[in-house]
């Protein structure tokens, strides 16, 4: 390529960036089409609609019909944000929060009155009808039709086959009509339970053979009456004659919400805002500007022009992010935003790999050209497998997992994406360009230096017995714990519950005003620093959530803020709410985590033939998450939300460690001679990767260091387990894995053919 058209494609190239960067921060037009400003953010960022449900009747309903219906909305409410909170307050009441929206009217018709839906046979033994017209909805153009009976008369005579607790999903969709026009045909899908599949096909039975057809019933009016056409018993069936998707869309909601175990009616909705105060947003923000600019600055100094050039990569990834986000309109959080960080740090360790292989063949007397080729092909496997790997991960967390998990993985799943595409493609199309440019001399690019081979493997021992001191010590803090507060780790209330206190104060207080003047008295009175705060727009009402108080703590809570505050206790309403983490979620959070390691585990074993690489990698993963669950353990850190994005975020962090050196590992085992020592090889392999796993170890921490150092309580508490989790997956990336694989190949494999 000729200078001048390099230095024109370069020019180009910048101008292309920097137009993407006014786009993703400032935006297009009035409306700031495409910045950061319009991406929907969170509770804990931006706020959103608190909904709260009464379940109706007098006795109070079993803890275990609540689980099951708070389950239930959890999922509903996650087609509005993966990020959406359900949980039980007080004995009766569910309370629905959803960020990122703030007409809570919208979501309300949206969303539905929860009722109970029933499916009912529109006559009954003796062929009378089981409905009455009773008037007309002039807006919808529809005849309303009500039951002639109450649901209890018709239960017992056999006219309910079955309600809607049997559906498992109703989903709205389009289909072309089998019809000579072809035209769209909107349709809602039902899928049953097992239960439901056998009921529905007992009931399909009955009315196909006596040639009627079943009503579907919510509130006790007719919302539907699918014809009969067939016997339907594979558990999926299928409802036409909508006359627009948004009608299809209505009656799918509209099922959905009937399905829940425990009828419900609104009793209040308020828009409340964001759990953070701008000043926290900002510091954040803030933080992240100034840990990519140390990360760029590191990367131009260590590196040269291929640092430069990964620095401008990087920041194409940020502008990238932030309009992919946008354009998905995903809802970011603090768990999003580890998200984000890993994908950062993995971008970071792509580079580091590539130009640590530059500077390889650079020491072996190849042209500057020829190296970067070479280069940038000797470290795709590594990079390949270990973004795949981390990105099997996160597409099984999307589909099993539910909440702050799902959330977490989306964003993850799409920083990978990006992270790949700027390191590889950008980094590499920028590289030449500066090198057709005039940056074709070696000492741009650093010659790589033979170091010779650390003999990590002769320390295994000492640093087996540190791993295992360390996970015993954290075993036996969790056993100390359980023993003096009941718990085995600090949970916060986002696991355990805890208490919410409406308060009318006299005068509007902004968030930081709160932090300022209210939470450090909450603080001082619950002995916890766990406190959130939410504002109710349009009032001066704030809800603020603690862990669980006793009488005589929310005595103490009116007192204060009687004497602080002039706010009579009139004005203070306290609710026991149940967290936000239900068990069904836990669950979820474990069996999705348990699907991605033995994915993970398949994946390594098939791409490096070897089952002791793929063994090693998810023993190494499980130390990881173990010393930093003992650190959670000593330390009391607050297990909270963002416990799971951070232990999640340790897993990818781990695995794509530990791939760099299993990959250098294989490649040793295939070029170095053949009577080469296995116990050499390994050694060597570690500390020709030890370069990379120092830089990109270092990088990382800074992004979150920055983060610790400027951010708020809540984000501190996520910071820092995160950097110890750095920390520990630098040292068993170097210290543990290629030691893990040297005794299983070595020694297992040995004393399993001496058995033999």
């Amino acid at each position: 390529m000729k200078k001048r058209t390099a230095a024109v494609l370069l020019i180009l190239f910048l101008i292309a960036a920097v137009g993407m960067g006014y786009v993703a921060f400032f935006g297009i037009g009035s409306g700031k089409t495409g910045s950061m400003a319009n991406i929907k953010q969170g509770l804990d960022l931006a706020g959103g609609v608190s909904i709260t449900y009464q379940v109706v009747g007098e006795e109070a309903p079993s803890s275990e019909d609540m689980s099951d219906t708070i389950y239930k909305l959890q999922k509903r409410v996650e087609n509005y944000s993966t990020e959406a909170q359900v949980y039980q307050e007080g004995d009766n009441r569910i309370n629905i929060e959803i960020p990122g929206v703030s007409d809570a009217n919208a979501i309300l018709q949206e969303l539905g009155q929860p009722g109970s839906l029933y499916f009912i046979y529109q006559t009954n033994e003796a062929g009378e009808a089981n409905y009455t017209l009773t008037g007309f909805d002039e807006e919808k153009g529809k005849y309303i039709y009500s039951l002639t009976k109450s649901i209890d008369e018709l239960m017992a005579e056999g006219s309910i086959p079955l309600d809607g607790t049997k559906v498992a999903a109703a989903d709205a969709g389009a289909t072309q009509s089998s019809g000579a026009l072809q035209e769209m045909e909107y349709v809602v899908e039902l899928t049953f339970t097992q239960e439901g599949s056998e009921a529905f096909a007992k009931a399909t039975e009955r009315a196909y053979n006596r040639g009627e057809s079943i009503g579907i019933y919510y509130d006790g009016e007719l919302v539907s009456v699918p014809n009969v056409i067939s016997v339907i018993t594979g558990g999926q069936a299928q409802i036409t004659g909508m006359d627009s998707i948004e009608e299809a869309k209505t009656l799918a909601s509209t099922i959905r919400i009937g399905g829940l175990s425990l009828e419900l009616e609104e009793m209040r909705s308020n828009v409340v805002g964001a759990q953070l105060g701008s000043d926290a947003i900002k510091t954040s923000l803030k933080a992240g500007a100034i840990g990519l600019a140390i990360v760029c600055i590191f990367m131009t100094v260590v590196y040269f022009i291929p640092g430069f050039t990964s620095a401008i990569a990087l920041l194409i990834y940020v502008i990238l992010t932030l309009l992919v986000l946008n354009g998905f309109n995903l809802t970011l959080t603090l768990p999003g935003v580890a998200g984000v960080i890993l994908a950062i740090g993995m971008a970071v360790d792509a580079n580091v790999i590539i130009f640590a292989r530059i500077r390889e063949e650079l020491a072996t007397g190849k042209t500057v050209k020829s190296s970067i080729k070479i280069g940038f092909d000797k470290a795709t496997s590594a990079i390949v497998d270990g973004n795949i790997t981390t990105f099997i991960a996160a597409v099984v967390l999307v589909l099993k997992g539910s909440g702050t998990v799902k959330g977490f993985a989306q964003t993850l799943m799409i920083g990978i994406i990006l992270s790949m595409f700027t390191a590889m493609v950008v980094a590499r199309v920028l590289l030449h360009l500066f090198y057709a440019v005039g940056f074709q001399d070696e000492k741009w690019y650093g010659i790589g230096k033979e170091h010779k081979a650390i003999n990590f493997l002769s320390k295994k021992a000492v640093f087996f017995a540190i791993s295992l001191v360390v996970i015993i010590g954290g075993f036996v803090m969790l056993g100390v714990n359980k023993s003096s507060t009941g718990n085995i780790l600090n949970y916060s209330m986002e696991f355990v519950g805890g208490t919410s206190t409406t308060v009318t104060f006299n005068e509007d207080m902004s968030i930081e005003e709160l932090d300022a003047k209210v939470v450090p008295l909450f603080e001082e009175i619950t002995g916890d620093g766990a406190v959130q705060t939410q504002k109710v727009s349009g009032t001066t009402e704030v809800v603020i959530k603690t862990r669980s108080l006793s009488v005589e703590e929310r005595e103490a809570v009116e007192d204060m803020l009687d004497s602080n505050f002039q706010v009579s206790s009139d004005d203070v309403q306290s609710e026991t709410i149940s967290a936000t983490i239900s068990s069904e979620m836990k669950s979820d959070a474990v069996v999705a985590v348990i699907i991605a390691t033995l994915c993970m585990l398949l994946y390594i074993w098939i791409r490096f033939s070897d089952i002791r690489f793929a063994t090693s990698a998810v023993v190494a993963l499980v130390h990881d998450v173990l010393v930093v669950l003992a650190f959670y353990a000593i330390s009391k850190t607050s297990v909270g939300n963002t416990f799971i994005a951070c232990m999640l975020t340790i897993v990818g962090y781990s695995i794509n460690a530990t791939i760099v050196i299993f990959d250098r590992i294989r490649e040793n085992l295939k070029e170095m001679p053949k009577k080469t020592e296995l116990e050499t090889i390994v050694n060597t392999s570690i500390t020709q990767t030890l370069s990379r796993s120092i830089n990109t170890s270092f990088t990382t921490f800074v992004m979150v260091a920055v983060l610790y150092i400027l951010g708020v309580t809540s984000i501190r508490e996520f910071a820092l387990p995160l950097m110890v989790g750095i920390i520990c997956g630098a040292y068993s990336s170097v210290c543990i894995t290629g030691a893990l694989w040297f005794v299983m190949k070595k020694y297992i494999v040995k004393k399993a053919a001496k058995n033999k």
